[in-house]
């Protein structure tokens, strides 16, 4: 099969664009994962419009990677094609909007919304990850969330088409949106901004990344918050609560700095962290009666 793959998309991308059983370890904040069959690395729109139709027309699994935040990637890592979209860099201004393409890091569009002196992206400037990501997900901290600032989306299908939707049909809610559903690759976004002072635009971005480094590991191997929002309840409290800062399977443990990031220590496996997560929210469970449900996607083979 492995030389499928190759004969398949080289005649599309060069040999360095394509990675037989590539490590996903090397590719997510955590750290972690097996490989996966095909890594593909396009670097225009257009070129991942291709891999995608060529992967649907042979029946070949497609999972799109971004910056491999928010990941969990299984021990036997990832069966079929990893499309790797974060070669695709493009940013466009125009006036208050701010067309990103998905490859471009939420940091780095949030820093070109400074450049340009408009306000509205300052809460994801440290988010991890790419813009594409955090448009699938909906991503949002500090009462921002990208569903309020995108007003347009760029997908491409499984047939490789071109597709914009208006924000209004993307089914935005928490952490969630139609690309969870229908399985297409956002291509760019376009983001709505308001003309600010670049100083207080800088001053509010420099605030919460302050924030950030106070209170999350970020000097750690982590996901990003583990877990969803329960209503009306803090997963980092609860989980601090129940004494299990610092709790650990094997190298996987919860962090001591933020009881709602779990970390890895050096060299946890997938199944450490999957230990991991399912004993705390067994835990929370019994003593909360609360079901903690993941933010971070777990995807791979079992």
């Amino acid at each position: 099969m492995n030389n499928t793959y190759a004969d398949v998309f080289a005649t599309v991308l060069g040999e360095n664009q394509i990675k037989i059983n590539e490590p996903m370890s090397r590719h997510t904040t955590f750290g972690i994962g097996g490989p996966a069959d095909c890594f593909l690395i396009p670097k225009t729109a257009e070129e991942l419009c291709i891999v995608t139709r060529l992967a649907y027309k042979y029946g070949m699994p497609v999972f799109v990677l971004g910056g491999g935040a928010n990941l969990l990637v299984r021990d036997k890592g990832i069966r079929g094609v990893v499309i790797f979209t974060g070669r695709l860099q493009k940013i466009e201004q125009n006036d208050n909007l701010l067309k990103v393409s998905s490859g471009v890091s939420t940091a780095q569009a949030a820093r070109a919304a400074y450049d340009s002196g408009l306000s509205g992206m300052e809460f994801a400037s440290g988010i991890p990850g790419t813009i594409g990501g955090a448009a699938y997900m909906n991503a949002g901290a500090y009462g921002g969330e990208m569903s309020k600032i995108i007003v347009s989306a760029t997908t491409c299908d499984r047939k490789g088409d071109l597709i914009t939707y208006d924000s209004r049909d993307i089914r935005y809610s928490y952490r969630h949106s139609l690309f969870m559903e229908n399985g297409e690759v956002i291509v760019d976004i376009t983001l709505s901004l308001k003309p600010g002072n670049k100083k207080d635009i800088k001053a509010l971005m420099d605030d919460l990344n302050n924030r950030r480094r106070t209170k999350q590991p970020l000097e750690k191997r982590s996901a990003g918050s583990t877990f969803k929002r329960p209503d009306g309840h803090f997963v980092g409290q609860m989980i601090e609560e129940l004494g299990l800062k610092g709790f650990a399977v094997g190298d996987a443990a919860v962090s001591e700095k933020h009881a709602g990031f779990l970390i890895n220590n050096g060299h946890a496996s997938c199944e450490d962290m999957l230990s991991l997560i399912h004993e705390v929210q067994k835990k929370v469970k019994a003593e909360y009666g609360v079901d903690l449900h993941t933010e971070v996607q777990i995807v791979g083979e079992a």
